[in-house]
């Protein structure tokens, strides 16, 4: 799929969750709950066997306690072992049947960790998976709290869908069915009754009342996009003096939260209400049967006890039945959101049985490439260079002429629309993405860190280097002494994005890690722009180590660091305009010799002024 906008799905938005939606949303949770490893179904076996052993017990609890009535009612003391046995085996069964749903519990719970666990680490590979496109126009805030919900909708939906639905579903079947065998039919019918009527309020307005939890999961997304995104961007908040407008934006979103949350448990409110009548109603109208039953002489006072106990206790599951329903809905809601991100396809996939690449040189070809983001906007038109082994070529032009594109298509981040881009003779479309970004090492402009330590920043050029490789890597990038002076050394933790440290201490960091993932082929795009002229010197002293003898390509704004290139590429406007090395292109008096006459007398200004500063 070369070439095809995909767009970052809206998160917290879509159409209602129909039923079509939420049997797929099964289907896709079904295979969760039958992992492929069978220890793990052993447990699942075990859970339902304990789950029935639990059931069959509660049901039969009832029939103890009213043989334990009966016995103590006149006429009935004689023997007096027989209701203090059937108290005891009251008791017991109690005890049973909570034990057995303990280790039913305790049994799943490996099974329901690692559902969720394994859902967790598919959503977090898929996500870097996406295309960069993707990465670029989602927001991160929102991005996170689908995901964070997702997730805990997933471990309600294992453990429930499995434990209390059905089960449920069964014990009240089996309640009518003994009701209905040992009395009137009448007792089953009301109880029934009971039952349908409660589930179908239940139903009904929690179906109403989903669209207030999807009204309050947009408004939290919103609220915790703007919140991550204003302390992402701190500095800049705090140089415009913009606490108090950053504040009004967010309490904007939590107002309309709270709105949202209120209306939302109104209406639970009213939900509760309307089940607790509707269970007083059924409990009421089968206790008068008895009671007449017990009038008549057709029932005794164990039966009645005995038809109380089967409707308080049909209240306990009835009552978790509507919460599962509303938390499944509620589930369904959540997960709506991380499913339409699981669905969206990767722009750039590895061709079936696609080789890895192989670099024996190092050698870089673009032939003839184009390339756009949007059709109506080309960004790079028929460009053609080569980069010969252990060479370099620089890339300079105008803001906006594509230089980065070059880099994020030589990764292919995007595949190009017409041409191609070969690395020793293979088009980088038939090679796998992976060993493709092992080959190329990148020191970009704006380097982020990972907020951890200085080590795990360095050694993140290769996972599980030593610690006297990591240490030669930084001394390479004259940045050892740097480290070794900080109280906790290679421990000292960076900050946010690297924050702690200065512009030329990142960079070196970058180097550190280029160095100590040796390519074969290393990209500088705009590796010193944001330096100070005595900084970007240092730090240009150790590209230039770095990339001797390796396939190098440098994006470059300031021409003075790329006067000793190979090759230097003139981009504008998408187009190659001029070509050749330092000195010819000055002789030309083109395009290029414009630019660096005009950074030239950039330079003398800054030189002036320093020197007036410093009288």
């Amino acid at each position: 799929m070369r070439g095809e906008r995909v767009a970052a799905p809206k998160l917290g938005k879509g159409s209602e969750v129909g039923l079509r939606q939420e049997l797929k949303a099964v289907r896709r949770l079904a295979p969760y709950l039958w992992p492929p490893d069978w220890r793990l179904r052993g447990r699942v076996l075990l859970s339902l066997a304990f789950l029935i052993g639990a059931k069959v017990i509660n049901v039969y609890v009832p029939l103890l306690y009213k043989g334990a009535v009966d016995a103590l009612s006149p006429g009935h003391a004689a023997v007096i072992a027989v209701p203090v046995a059937l108290v005891i085996g009251y008791g017991i069964a109690r005890v049973g049947a909570q034990l057995f749903a303990e280790l039913r519990d305790a049994v799943f719970a490996k099974v329901g960790q690692r559902a969720v666990r394994r859902l967790a680490l598919a959503t977090f590979r898929h996500l870097h998976a996406l295309s960069l496109r993707f990465h670029l126009e989602r927001q991160t805030g929102g991005l996170s709290r689908a995901i964070e919900r997702g997730i805990r909708g997933t471990e309600f939906l294992l453990s429930y869908m499995l434990f209390n639905v059905v089960p449920t579903l069964f014990e009240i079947l089996l309640v009518c069915a003994i009701l209905w065998g040992f009395y009137r039919a009448s007792f089953a019918l009301a109880t029934l009754a009971t039952v349908i009527a409660y589930i179908a309020f239940t139903f009904s307005v929690t179906d109403w009342r989903i669209k207030f939890r999807r009204e309050m999961n947009e408004r939290d997304s919103e609220a915790n996009t703007r919140a991550i995104d204003s302390l992402l961007n701190f500095e800049t908040v705090k140089y415009f003096a913009n606490e108090e407008h950053e504040a009004q934006r967010f309490d904007q979103a939590l107002r309309a939260y709270e709105h949202a949350a209120v209306r939302s448990q109104t209406t639970l409110s009213a939900l509760n209400i309307g089940q607790g009548i509707i269970i007083a109603s059924g409990l009421v109208t089968v206790m008068l049967l008895a009671g007449f039953g017990v009038a008549a002489g057709r029932m005794t006072v164990g039966d009645f006890v005995l038809v109380n106990s089967y409707l308080v206790q049909l209240y306990s599951p009835l009552n978790v039945l509507g919460m599962v329903y509303r938390n499944i809905k509620q589930s369904l809601t959540d997960l709506e959101s991380m499913f339409r991100l699981l669905s969206v396809k990767a722009e750039i996939e590895d061709r079936p049985g696609a080789p890895a690449l192989a670099v024996p040189q190092g050698e870089v070809v673009f032939d003839r490439v184009s390339f756009h983001y949007d059709p109506r906007r080309p960004i790079l038109e028929e460009v053609s260079f080569r980069v010969p082994p252990g060479g370099t070529v620089a890339i300079v032009g105008p803001s906006g002429a594509g230089k980065s594109t070059i880099a994020r298509l030589l990764f292919r981040f995007y595949d190009v629309n017409a041409g191609a881009i070969r690395i020793d003779g293979q088009d980088l479309r038939d090679v796998t993405q992976d060993s493709l970004r092992r080959a190329i090492g990148v020191v970009p402009q704006d380097t982020v860190l990972f907020n951890d330590s200085v080590r795990y920043n360095i050694a993140y050029g290769r996972p599980g280097a030593g610690d006297a490789d990591i240490e030669e890597a930084a001394r390479h990038a004259r940045i050892h002494d740097f480290i070794a002076s900080l109280p906790d050394g290679y421990q000292s933790q960076v900050g946010e994005r690297g924050l702690k440290l200065s512009g030329g201490e990142k960079q070196r960091v970058a180097i550190a890690r280029v160095i100590l993932k040796s390519p074969r082929i290393l990209i500088f795009d705009e590796a010193t722009s944001a330096l100070d002229t005595k900084t970007e010197q240092e730090i240009q002293a150790n590209l230039d180590e770095v990339s001797a003898g390796r396939t190098t390509l440098v994006i470059a704004h300031r021409l003075s660091t790329v006067v000793n290139a190979d090759e230097i590429l003139v981009l504008d406007q998408g187009r190659i305009v001029e070509r050749g090395d330092h000195a010819a292109l000055l002789a030309e008096g083109g395009v290029y010799a414009a630019m660096w006459a005009r950074q030239q007398q950039e330079a003398d200004e800054r030189d002036a002024l320093a020197e007036v500063v410093a009288e």
